[in-house]
């Protein structure tokens, strides 16, 4: 009993991890349109920024979060006025050609400035201790990451489905050529969202930094993780991003608690069942 309530722990963690990072792809995917295989990047750009603000410059946890998230947004900005505006609307594989190369000359840049070893984000004592529920304890970082997930979830469906934004974005969505007609301002629409996107971006790279390790290579490494996820989930649903974390989640860290030598087998394998069964993902809509 003792092992199945460690293994959903962990799986609960790493899922709302997966989510936080992974959102910001599937409004990205479902908005403009952009398979932005450069996703990753900006996580890890994330991750970088915090852990030289938290080790080098002495920085509390917090400071080095809101700095990382901050600076990740600054450094994102023009690249999708320079970069990505040019291929909004343009066929896969020109985005998917741009957007890797931005990749991996991220990564190049990461390596030069920061050298090719894995960085640490240093956790506050609050975070670094279990924490007693009485009949078990649980790793205080796994709350956070749990928390973290459940907040950014409900935060962003308050602002899609409850704010004026939240309706010029739904109304891009549908129709981008309709509400420019209407005066709505979609190139706005559209960076406000790749900034919003790249924000969670960053600060799931951060709370993740425990479970997926910040390295020069991160982007790489998991680039392949984040697109399956919005694939399973439904490019732009918010609940399916989130149900495709938990059910992906649960079923890696399960396998690799039970049999480790199998690494992603199960992940994948689970993957092929679901885009079989649901083509369009699990709560993703039919174009």
């Amino acid at each position: 009993m003792q092992t199945i309530f460690s293994v959903a722990v962990d799986a609960l963690a790493y899922g709302m991890v997966l989510f936080v990072i992974s959102i910001g792809l599937s409004v990205t995917m479902g908005l403009m349109r952009v398979v932005n295989l450069a996703h990753g990047a900006f996580a890890m750009i994330g991750g970088y920024i915090a852990s030289y603000a938290a080790s080098d410059l002495g920085l509390g946890y917090g400071v080095a979060m809101l700095i990382a998230v901050i600076g990740t947004i600054v450094i994102a900005v023009p690249i999708e006025r320079l970069l990505y505006r040019r291929i909004y609307g343009a066929p896969e594989l020109t985005q998917v050609l741009m957007t890797i190369g931005i990749t991996f000359c991220v990564i190049g840049i990461a390596n030069y400035v920061f050298g090719p070893t894995l960085k640490t984000i240093p956790l506050p004592d609050t975070l670094r201790g279990p924490v007693d529920l009485g009949f078990r304890s649980i790793a205080a970082h796994r709350l956070f990451a749990i928390a973290c997930g459940a907040v950014v979830a409900v935060a962003l469906w308050f602002l899609l489905e409850r704010t004026p934004f939240g309706v010029k974005v739904r109304a891009t969505v549908d129709n981008a050529a309709m509400a420019a007609s209407l005066g709505v301002r979609t190139r706005i629409i559209y960076a406000v969202s790749f900034a919003v996107a790249v924000g969670l971006a960053a600060f799931g790279g951060i709370v993740g930094a425990e479970l997926l390790p910040i390295e020069p290579y991160y982007a790489l490494r998991y680039m392949v993780t984040f697109l399956v996820v919005v694939s399973v989930g439904g490019a732009g649903s918010i609940p399916g991003a989130l149900l495709a974390c938990l059910v992906l989640g649960g079923i890696d860290t399960t396998g690799r608690y039970l049999v480790p030598e199998y690494g992603e087998f199960f992940f994948y394998l689970a993957v092929i069942a679901i885009v079989w069964i649901f083509p369009h993902g699990l709560l993703g809509r039919a174009k």
